[in-house]
């Protein structure tokens, strides 16, 4: 019984958090088939075609494609675009140059989720507000200042935490979905024969006869499936189990029923065109549904933004991005966390956005080449797995994948033909994020490899120690090295500054490892070397928060002296200068300088005291 209850409040979760991106896709989705930049006629033809396109899609992309296969694909239980390549390069570790390929389009995939994070709340908050306009035409000039006050709160909040309004979001979203079902179904029973759209024939038919107005609408139909990511992204925080049972319980039927009540709509007054989702309610309901298709959208972006928070923390843990100053929002789930940088640049973009294109079926464009392309890189990475990690029959798995290709594909390419009217947004933001992160990844290797090349070795150091023996006072020193074979420099400036060497030495070398989560004794490595000199490794998922102290204290039991208030933490902290006719060119170097000089400190990553903290400054040379 209490295993029943337990899933049942996982399956509430993930209806709340997982659902709500492709949730809201009703809002917009028919619109914008029908109404786009490459519009289609209002047949009743027409609409069984649109609408067996969109089921047969949930059906293919969703449910067979994520739902059954993709979601197999765990890391430790963990999902995600990065956790999939992940998976793939443990089968590429021998295989430089597949390796390189699959880590660029990994990061690629991640970065184009930034572009995600921007659209989705400016498309998905924008399309709710716009219900006033059917209910008051009047107030239709209010929709962007409204739109922007809803973000802006949304965007305050965050540095809360969404553990206080968590516990709301399943409701809201299964009253949310509620309606949808309700309100579709009615609308069915005043046009039955939309019901013959679940014959893929229409779709065929469509395609087969009117060949070049289908490709176009790929591009709208596609907007139908955005969030489809979100049920493999998020499967680490409820479990396969009960995101599958409400998608095919729940989330699936009040999708199919909804998209085809407003089928049977356009089908009985083409006029219903101009908002199919509004439309479908009798006037006492509006304003109920206005105020939940905003609290609905309110949700999707929260876990857009929530996603995009994690996204960062993970590429700072990989070292695919500088230290970016994180606040923890629970002190019981380490999970909830806040970045103001992180946060505030997106509502800058979102605004920019909603001023600019001021509607939702304008942003539809921009909207679906973000998603269309994850998909596809979900699809290169995932055969990969399948291939080389699940050993699949070769055949089987390469017609499984080629056929999850040709889908994903064919709304890459729908999608592509709107680049210029601002598929080109996430598109530039994602090559910008791609840019950042490996920059910042190839020259911080190129740093830290000739860091080690100017190490001093450290256990011949310990040996000569004992020639010229400093004072040594009581106390603990901990200096934090990334390569564990070498002497700190912080160690050798305050050897030769103060003379001094405190009786226990601590190094300590933090690692990321290809996992989620590291747990129990593997996280902690201790090595006892000779003169009071220990070292400490530290090993991480890239899921994990980085807590040095914490880690001391598991120390303690494996015999390092660490008492908090006798402990001292010395800490280098380094101004590079750029060199001339080096590896990499000379405008990288700059922003490699740039992102190192504006990185969060690490007292702050690793959640060190700063009252516990002595810095040692020195330049290098790139």
């Amino acid at each position: 019984m209490a295993k029943r209850e337990s899933l049942r409040a996982l399956m509430l979760g993930a209806i709340g958090v997982v659902y709500g991106d492709i949730g809201t896709s009703p809002l917009y989705t028919m619109r914008e088939v029908f109404t786009g930049s490459h519009k289609i006629d209002i047949t009743p033809e027409n609409v069984l075609a649109i609408l067996s396109l969109i089921f047969w899609s949930l059906i293919f992309v969703v449910s067979v494609k994520y739902v059954a296969v993709i979601m197999r694909a765990d890391n430790n239980g963990e999902g995600g675009i990065i956790a999939l390549m992940e998976l793939g390069l443990r089968t590429t570790q021998n295989k430089p140059s597949k390796t390189r390929w699959m880590i660029a389009l990994g990061i690629f995939g991640a970065a184009l989720f930034f572009g995600d994070g921007v659209i989705t709340p400016a498309i998905s908050v924008l399309s709710a507000v716009e219900g006033v306009k059917i209910m008051a035409p009047a107030l239709g000039e209010h929709v962007i200042p409204i739109t922007l006050s809803v973000l802006f709160g949304l965007f305050w909040a965050q540095k809360k935490g969404t553990g206080c309004i968590g516990a709301m979001f399943g409701p809201i979203m299964c009253a949310w979905f509620v309606a949808l079902t309700v309100f579709g179904t009615v609308n069915i029973f005043k046009e039955p024969s939309v019901l013959s759209a679940f014959n893929p024939m229409h779709a065929v038919h469509f395609a087969v006869n009117h060949s070049k107005a289908a490709f176009y609408s790929l591009g709208g139909v596609v907007l139908a499936l955005t969030g489809a990511e979100a049920l493999y992204a998020d499967m680490g925080h409820f479990g396969r189990a009960p995101i599958q049972r409400a998608w095919f319980w729940l989330v699936l039927p009040a999708l199919t029923l909804n998209y085809f009540g407003q089928g049977a709509l356009l089908i009985h007054s083409a006029d219903a065109i101009a908002n199919p989702f509004y439309l479908l309610f009798p006037s006492w309901a509006l304003l109920p549904m206005i105020v939940l298709a905003t609290a609905a959208t309110i949700i999707a972006s929260q876990a857009v933004i929530s996603g995009t928070f994690s996204v960062a923390k993970q590429a700072m843990q990989l070292g695919y991005s500088p230290r970016i100053n994180m606040i923890y929002t629970s002190e019981h789930e380490m999970g909830q966390i806040y970045v103001p940088f992180v946060n505030w640049m997106l509502f800058a973009l979102i605004t920019v956005l909603v001023m600019n294109f001021k509607s939702s079926m304008a942003l539809g464009a921009a909207y679906g080449i973000a998603v269309t392309g994850t998909m596809v890189i979900t699809t290169i990475l995932a055969f990969v797995v399948v291939k080389n990690l699940w050993k699949w029959n070769c055949l089987i798995g390469f017609l499984t994948i080629a056929f999850f290709m040709a889908i994903d594909f064919s709304y890459f390419s729908a999608n592509a033909v709107k680049i210029e009217e601002g598929g080109w947004i996430p598109l530039l933001m994602g090559v910008l994020v791609y840019m950042l992160m490996m920059t910042w990844k190839t020259s911080r290797t190129l740093h830290l490899k000739r860091n080690a090349e100017d190490d001093m070795e450290l256990e011949p150091f310990i040996r000569n120690m004992q020639k010229s023996m400093p004072f040594r006072p009581d106390g603990t020193a901990i200096y934090l090295k990334a390569n564990p074979s070498g002497v700190p420099h912080a160690l050798l400036h305050n050897l030769y500054h103060n003379k001094v060497l405190h009786k226990n030495v601590v190094i300590v070398t933090v690692k990321t490892l290809d996992v989620p989560h590291v747990l129990g004794k593997k996280q902690i490595e201790v090595h006892h070397l000779d003169y009071g000199f220990h070292r400490v490794i530290v090993n991480y998922g890239f899921k994990d928060d980085p807590n040095i102290p914490h880690a001391l204290e598991l120390a303690k039991k494996q015999g390092i002296n660490y008492e908090p208030m006798r402990t001292s933490y010395f800490l280098g902290r380094e101004t590079l200068i750029p060199k001339v006719n080096a590896a990499l060119s000379y405008w990288r170097e700059w922003l490699y300088i740039w992102m190192f000089k504006n990185a969060s400190s690490a007292p702050d990553y690793f959640r060190i005291p700063p009252n516990r903290v002595i810095e040692l400054g020195q330049q290098r040379v790139l």
